[in-house]
């Protein structure tokens, strides 16, 4: 046994395991079932281990079978990485990537990532393209965008699971909280208010492609009640803006919320916040693309 069929033999191993059955293991390897059946059936004799047991709804992993799976990931994480490691030795890696932004460049950590990618990529060429969060996974599902930053509540994957057809991959990168804020004199109306008492209030509106849009949405039916939309924006800087002008109540991060509170007295709602996520996006299909899987390489290095 070669050590090439070795590592054939554990991707279709660790696929079907994953995947949960040989007919999707096979669309996802690009192979025919019989072929994964015969590398799961070679592995098995090689192993002397029962790696799968048939029940009424399919394949089901043996105790054996889940005790190795780690193992088999672990040697599939190590090829990677010393094929990644070669590519970027021979200088073999060069091309556009479209890099889907959202918010502020220090928060998705812009500039860090960017010139790590030139030192270590410099044949890639970048190309940036901003938007909200619901237009960048757009974007990324039609091929328009490689990959890009997105916002979310805590559970990413739950939120983008919906789509088994074509998975969006994503590597959450950090974890925070948003804030109700509203204008300076409003704190006896909203200090201390709960989700009814604050969506009567006049809101500063976003698109629905917003993240702003999606978390208030669910909240709000959550309570049976309706937001109280007074104006519509799309970019965060005009939010901040025109709650600082008096007209209404906008969703902010935490740490933003703070410094608008000691820089301009904005009144911030202790009664209430919403976790959220920040991920990084691209198609499930598309992650193991030479400057996407670069892109995911420096993404290690400054996350």
């Amino acid at each position: 046994m070669t050590r090439f069929s070795s590592i054939n033999m554990l991707l279709a191993f660790v696929t079907v395991a994953r995947e949960g059955s040989v007919s999707r293991a096979a669309n996802v390897l690009n192979l025919t079932q019989p072929a994964i059946s015969h590398q799961i059936k070679r592995l098995g004799e090689e192993t002397g281990i029962t790696l799968f047991k048939r029940t009424s709804t399919g394949l089901q992993i043996t105790l054996d079978g889940q005790a190795m799976l780690k193992k088999a990931e672990q040697v599939l994480d190590a090829m990677d990485e010393f094929r990644r490691s070669a590519r970027k030795r021979a200088g073999s890696i060069s091309g556009k990537l479209r890099i889907g932004t959202i918010v502020d460049p220090e928060f998705i950590r812009l500039g860090r990532l960017l010139s790590q990618l030139r030192i270590d990529f410099p044949d890639v060429e970048t190309e940036l393209m901003h938007g909200v969060s619901g237009d960048i996974l757009t974007g990324v599902k039609r091929n328009q965008i490689d990959a890009g930053f997105y916002l979310s509540g805590p559970d990413v994957d739950d939120e983008l699971g919906g789509d088994t057809a074509e998975p969006v991959y994503a590597v959450k990168l950090a974890d925070f909280s948003y804030r109700v804020i509203a204008p300076v004199g409003w704190d006896s109306r909203m200090e201390n208010a709960d989700w009814k008492a604050l969506a009567a209030l006049p809101w500063i509106g976003t698109t629905p492609a917003s993240v702003h849009s999606r978390l208030l949405k669910r909240i709000f039916s959550e309570f049976d009640c309706a937001q109280n939309s007074v104006a519509l924006v799309d970019q965060e800087a005009s939010m901040l803006e025109m709650v600082r002008s008096g007209v209404g109540l906008s969703l902010c991060r935490d740490s933003i919320a703070l410094h608008e509170k000691q820089t301009y007295g904005l009144a911030v709602c202790k009664a209430v916040s919403i976790p959220a996520s920040l991920s990084l996006i691209t198609m499930e299909r598309r992650k193991d693309n030479p400057t996407i899987s670069a892109l995911l390489d420096v993404l290690k290095a400054t996350w």
